[in-house]
């Protein structure tokens, strides 16, 4: 088909750019099904074809495998029974035995995930024939799933994972390969050029923007970037896209490299978007020389939402723009007054993306020496191209930027990085986002951006999980594309699974009931030794004091013994963990009201009386300690969901989700820990030292449960 003028105004009447409708013209097949489906739509609604519609008209003439399809899917377009382009990719295939495998498994995948959680490594290996299993092992493994809510914890490694991606990208060098790619007369030079500074090797980045704090969906981020470097033989930047100087802050810097490190990463280099301001200037500059952006003076309001209205500046002369520019660098107009706007059209149907704007704000780094500050979508496929990254991996929503990062760099004539996308990674009974996070420290529902009932990093650090557990549930999750929302549960049986290899024993009361022993064997206290870890008694023990006076839990004494009930109770001893002595009630001592304030008690040793029907802890000589007690921040899965939550997340929140023990008791065997150390404190779950504790009080954190509460699942 020739390159006509009447080809060229039919196909620019659905919004395509004039080069991208010459190249159209160059398929031939694929111009005569486009010049069809529009003509057809402008029988239907006239000669304006809105941007959406031209869009999914020119998405349907490309994809369709089945010409006599053509008539029907544009009625269905124009009609508006099609709006989506992921209602096109059904409809277009006919049904779903032509519909995209990979599309459907990973749907599929995401909800069998749903229901019964990650795959096991035994999923993942060939099915060999059925053995009876050994009745010791069956009782394992039943006791592992009771204990993490369900969830069995075998699954391959992140770092197998990601060299198996490896297997799905592009290799270095081999950019062009990729779908989509867009291949210039100078691809092949620049990726020469670029081999010979990487020297074939592996680039990632992880851009966070310094104005908050990283979150539980940050650390799939930052191990799916650095891990698929380090699987890879590569190198990761960790890049700070520091162009919004209004929300930046030093802190943000500081916390979001010490998430990076205490994850267990180690960037290959720290660099910052602010690097690049010079540069990214003279290529806004050239962009402009070659016709490719404008100064444009319409509002921000004017611009959003779906299909703006067009430029009335869109087509001003070069030397005007690159004045105007060069005016606004100079701060001659006002904030919002003008912009400065690539001429493409996105692939999400957004129109002429702002590149610069204007901000009378100093920038921590640069001072007042800019007042114009580059966008997201300016910046990032930039700043990678100077950095030579290979694998530019991003979360899905950034899916409909990906033509405008090719765009970009083959506008400029630089060498082009290849965008990759995978799925986000979110948690049920939380909210993430920095706005609303703000919110609640505003509102005093949480104490900071590291309070433990949040799920930020630095929260979960701070509640005692573990940076091996975070990274396990990451791979547990897997490198998966569709996005993903996982229980809560799910990440504490990780961290189950890790404190129970890596935290001590030790023994605490967090209500504790006085006992007093009257026939105590000695005068001075007895040394009793708690093994650290009783399945593996060679990491060590510790010693305890054990005498007449001691702590039990008050929920570990009742008066009257209900069925079933088997702790102490009048006419019922009990054991005391690690002393080989059982305790009988002799006396129970209650003040005015009633209430239960001590016990005296005998002892006898173990082994010349019939084995109680359980074993309690206790404290002796004890510390006193401070317990924070952690349950859910809030009541409903999706606190943000309107239809769930209508009044609004602030409404959800559960009354009960801080509960404070000022009086605990703990052995002194930890006495001389510092914060973050952890323990677990027998039968009562897994603590960590929280950064509050003083000389005079140590402070402790509940970090999880020894296994899950039934009630939340």
């Amino acid at each position: 088909m020739a390159a006509g003028p009447d080809a060229l105004s039919l196909f620019a009447a659905i919004g395509l750019s004039e080069p991208k409708a010459r190249e159209t013209l160059k398929n031939e097949a694929l111009s005569a099904l486009l010049r069809e489906a529009v003509t057809q739509a402008q029988g239907i609604l006239g000669p304006t074809v809105d941007k959406a519609t031209g869009t999914l008209l020119y998405n349907v003439a490309s994809r369709l495998k089945d010409q006599k399809r053509l008539r029907f899917l544009v009625g269905c377009i124009t009609s508006r029974k099609i709006l989506t382009d992921l209602q096109l990719s059904g409809e277009a295939r006919g049904s779903l035995r032509w519909a995209d495998g990979k599309s459907i498994k990973n749907e599929v995948d995401l909800q069998v995930l749903h229901l019964l959680g990650p795959k096991t490594e035994a999923d993942l290996e060939k099915k060999q024939k059925a053995g009876k299993a050994k009745p010791a092992e069956v009782e394992r493994q039943q006791k592992a799933l009771e204990e993490n809510g369900g969830v069995t914890l075998e699954t391959k490694s992140l770092m197998e994972q990601l060299r198996g991606e490896a297997l799905k990208f592009h290799k270095p060098g081999e950019n062009y390969k990729t779908e989509g790619y867009v291949i210039t007369p100078h691809t092949m030079a620049l990726m020469k050029q670029h081999l010979e500074i990487t020297g074939g090797q592996v680039r990632t980045r992880f851009p966070p923007e310094p104005n908050g704090i990283l979150h539980i969906g940050h650390a799939k981020a930052i191990n799916f970037n650095f891990g698929y470097a380090k699987a890879n033989g590569g190198v990761c930047f960790l890049r700070y896209d520091d162009t919004n100087p209004e929300k930046e802050e030093e802190k943000y810097f500081t916390a979001i490299r010490d998430m990076v490190e205490w994850l267990g990463y180690k960037p290959h280099a720290v660099t910052h978007a602010s690097d690049y301001f010079d540069q990214l200037y003279a290529w806004a500059m050239e962009l402009i020389q070659r016709g490719h952006a404008y100064v444009c003076h319409q509002r921000v309001e004017e611009i959003k939402g779906h299909n703006p209205p067009p430029s009335p500046w869109r087509d001003r002369p070069v030397e005007e723009s690159l004045l105007l520019f060069q005016g606004m660098k100079k701060g001659k107009f006002e904030e919002g007054e003008a912009t400065l706007r690539m001429k493409l059209v996105m692939e999400d149907g957004k129109l002429d993306p702002v590149a610069y704007r204007i901000k009378y704000t100093p920038h921590h780094r640069s001072g007042d020496r800019w007042c114009i500050y580059p966008t997201y979508d300016y910046t990032h496929c930039l700043c990678d191209s100077v950095e030579h990254i290979t694998h530019s991996l991003c979360t899905k929503e950034f899916q409909a930027r990906r033509s405008s990062y090719f765009w970009l760099c083959n506008a400029l004539g630089v060498y082009c990085p290849v965008q990759w996308e995978y799925g986000r990674l979110n948690l049920l009974y939380t909210v993430v986002s920095k706005r609303k996070i703000i919110r609640l420290v505003e509102a005093g529902a949480v104490r900071d951006w590291d309070d433990p009932r949040l799920f930020t990093l630095t929260a979960l650090r701070r509640r005692g999980f573990p940076p091996e557990a975070i990274n396990n549930f990451c791979a547990r999750v897997g490198v998966t594309v569709a996005q993903t929302t996982m229980e809560p549960h799910l990440l504490e049986a990780c961290v189950r699974e890790v404190l129970n290899e890596c935290a001590p024993r030790a023994m605490a009361v967090l209500e504790p009931l006085r006992v007093t022993i009257t026939n105590f064997p000695t005068e001075k206290a007895l040394e009793v030794l708690v093994p650290n870890f009783p399945a593996d008694e060679t990491k060590g023990f510790h010693k305890v004091p054990f005498q007449a006076t001691i702590y039990i839990e008050h929920s570990d004494f009742r008066e009257v013994m209900d069925k079933g009930y088997k702790r102490l109770a009048p006419g019922q001893p009990v054991g005391l963990r690690h002393t080989g002595y059982v305790i009988a009630v002799q006396n129970v001592i209650k003040d005015a009201g009633g209430q239960v304030m001590e016990l005296e008690v005998t002892c006898t040793k173990s082994n010349s009386v019939e084995k109680p029907k359980a074993f309690i802890h206790w404290v002796s000589d004890p510390l006193v300690c401070e317990v924070r007690l952690y349950e859910r921040l809030f009541l409903h899965k999706n606190p943000e969901d309107p239809a769930e939550v209508p009044a609004g997340f602030l409404s959800d929140l559960n009354p009960d989700s801080l509960r404070v023990m000022d009086s605990a008791l703990a052995d002194r065997s930890i006495c001389s820990a510092k914060p973050f150390d952890k323990f677990q404190f027998e039968r009562l779950g897994y603590f960590s030292v929280d950064p509050d504790s003083t000389e005079g009080k140590m402070v402790l954190n509940r970090t999880v449960m020894l296994k899950e509460d039934p009630g939340k699942v």
